[in-house]
């Protein structure tokens, strides 16, 4: 039997943690904030991601916005991994039909597609889990 030291046993134990959060920084997309700040007869929607983007092959591509009914209302294609840059935050201006007053904001990508995260927003409040709203 090998007695390992409380250094090796340190060692062994930070490189487990370090496998352990690439598995899971690999994953889904996560939405972190969203903003909506209404711009004249448009929105100006900032999202921030979160998503362990490794490289070409694996990393968040897009964002967008739904309806109820799930018709798109406003997408933004994102053209290159942010490896070294997370979370990140990308806007895009949408036009969302007057009388809406709740959307979804949903993540993309290159791996897992869609992801099951999705960010409900209140337009007709300020404030809500992860966003905000600025009339």
């Amino acid at each position: 039997m090998k007695i390992i030291s409380r250094e090796g046993r340190a060692r062994w134990a930070a490189g487990l943690l370090v496998v352990l959060a690439q598995g899971v920084q690999a994953g889904e997309v996560a939405i972190e904030q969203a903003d909506f700040n209404r711009a004249g007869d448009a929105w100006q929607v900032a999202v921030t991601l979160r998503h362990g983007d490794t490289g070409w092959d694996h990393y968040a591509d897009g964002w967008r916005v739904v309806d109820d009914t799930g018709e798109v209302l406003g997408h933004r294609t994102l053209y290159h991994p942010h490896v070294n840059e997370q979370p990140f935050t990308r806007s895009h201006r949408i036009m969302i039909p007057a009388g809406v007053q709740r959307v979804f904001v949903e993540a993309h990508d290159k791996v897992h597609g869609w992801s099951t995260q999705r960010l409900e927003v209140q337009l007709d409040q300020a404030e809500g889990p992860g966003y905000r709203v600025r009339p």
